[in-house]
């Protein structure tokens, strides 16, 4: 099986309408992209699968779809504002900019040794880079690291234009604030009780100094994330229940049990008594990166937004009569991580018949389009009977038709974008009233009566 560097990844995504970059015409624009049409539907699946295990087949979760600006408060009292920030320095010929923690860690790589650069203040990190002699790539001088705030900042309502302190508004960094701003409105109106959680998806935006890896780290991304509220004591169950059950996820939908760990965290931040990362191996990445997040947040959160905001978020359990602020158990994942991990684990180079053939082998119940329907020729009867099949199973699955080049060509294309079946309009159909199903994996071929169909695809996505 042949391994995609990101670079080829990036390109064969652009060239099957999976991922653009954004505003190519005009050079493109660092760090965001664009999805095309196959994009947009494999990451649907995604959203749909992961909402479908997360909300749809629990009875403890509800849904949630917070807006992407809130009171400017939240980010005061959620320690944004203070401390979310990294190391910035910055080439002092050429005026580029770098993550002092990467740059640091690179120089280190090079020499092959490790250094730990997590919670490094800005003083630590110049010392490192003084006492090493390290330089820019390009040889030159560095700046003195300095914070760098990754809030964007901009204003809303009547203004004259000018972004200050007291008219600054934030597109969100991450999606939980919103859930910790609207957990009384949830108790309040649908009156859950605990152990509950409340999960959402939805764009999350940060400054970062320098995203590289192509859609594994952007200045706009998609998280999705579950917050779940409950009692101190129940932290530690529950903790290793939704590890488990995570997890669990990620094997169902095809991704192999030794290309995925947890890794624990060694420094912790101030509000957290516990947290893993998932991470699967990527192949276009070249080792295990962090896809999910899951996290012991403990009471901080809404005591912090107690505290800035003066309402009352306690909860009064009944069962232990007892009035508390429940501790946060939080998964978090990236749509865009998850997008890209299960291209990566999916994309296969084969040799059929001497001759190459590539492959998304993705799980049938992510796959863009379900089923590609391929008459041999464009004219009657054929066409007539393949767009009437069409018509009929795009009630149920997502469909799509095919009819120039080769029938072959055409195989190779639904091929590249996982398409998991093809149906094959011949001129024995006509006859037989029968087509001929190909499977993507197999590439078995079966022979099927046209009434017939909607029994052979029934489950089969499911």
């Amino acid at each position: 099986m042949a391994k995609l560097t990101l670079d080829q990844m990036a390109s064969f995504t652009k060239s099957r309408g999976f991922v653009y970059p954004s505003s190519e015409i005009y050079g493109g624009f660092a760090a965001v992209y664009d999805y095309g049409h196959y994009g947009i539907l494999l990451k649907k699946n995604i959203e749909s699968m992961w909402f479908k295990s997360m909300v749809q087949d629990r009875d403890d979760v509800y849904a949630l779809d917070s807006g992407i600006f809130m009171h400017p408060l939240t980010w005061k009292a959620s320690g944004h504002l203070d401390s979310f920030n990294d190391v910035l320095i910055e080439d002092k010929v050429t005026h580029k900019r770098f993550r002092a923690d990467h740059l640091i860690e690179e120089y280190f790589e090079k020499k092959g040794e490790k250094v730990d650069m997590d919670k490094k203040t800005p003083e630590e990190m110049s010392k490192i880079i003084a006492d090493n002699k390290i330089v820019s790539p390009d040889g030159n001088e560095l700046t003195t690291p300095r914070n760098f705030n990754q809030m964007i900042k901009t204003n809303l309502g009547v203004t004259d234009g000018t972004i200050t302190d007291e008219n600054a508004v934030y597109p969100r960094a991450e999606t939980c604030q919103g859930i910790y701003l609207d957990y009384k409105a949830v108790m309040d109106s649908i009156r859950p009780k605990l152990p509950f959680g409340i999960a959402q998806i939805g764009k999350a935006f940060r400054n970062e100094i320098v995203a590289r890896q192509f859609i594994f780290r952007t200045r706009e991304f998609e998280q999705m994330e579950m917050q779940y509220f409950l009692h101190p004591s129940e932290m530690d169950s529950k903790y290793e229940e939704w590890k488990q059950y995570r997890h669990k996820w990620f094997v169902e939908f095809g991704i192999p049990q030794d290309k995925l760990r947890f890794k624990e965290h060694t420094k912790l931040a101030h509000y957290a008594s516990k947290a893993f990362d998932l991470e699967y191996n990527f192949d276009i990445l070249g080792g295990f990166k962090e896809v999910e997040g899951i996290h012991a947040r403990g009471d901080w959160d809404l005591s912090q937004h107690q505290k800035f905001s003066g309402v009352d978020l306690t909860y009064f359990d009944q069962v232990r009569n007892e009035k508390y602020l429940p501790n946060i158990m939080e998964t978090s994942v990236g749509l865009n991580r998850l997008f890209l991990m299960f291209l990566d684990n999916a994309y296969t180079e084969e040799e059929v018949n001497g001759e190459k053939r590539i492959v998304l082998k993705l799980d049938k119940r992510l796959s863009p389009v379900k089923i590609s329907i391929l008459p041999l020729s464009k004219k009657e009867p054929l066409s007539t009977i393949a767009h009437e099949i069409k018509n009929t199973l795009r009630k149920t699955y997502f469909v799509e038709y095919d009819e120039t080049q080769s029938i072959g060509k055409r195989y190779r294309r639904a091929d590249e974008i996982g398409t998991p079946y093809c149906i094959t309009v011949d001129f024995e159909t006509v006859n037989d009233k029968k087509v001929t199903i190909r499977d993507r994996d197999s590439m078995k071929q079966d022979r099927v009566d046209i009434d017939k169909l909607e029994e052979y695809f029934k489950g089969k996505f499911n």
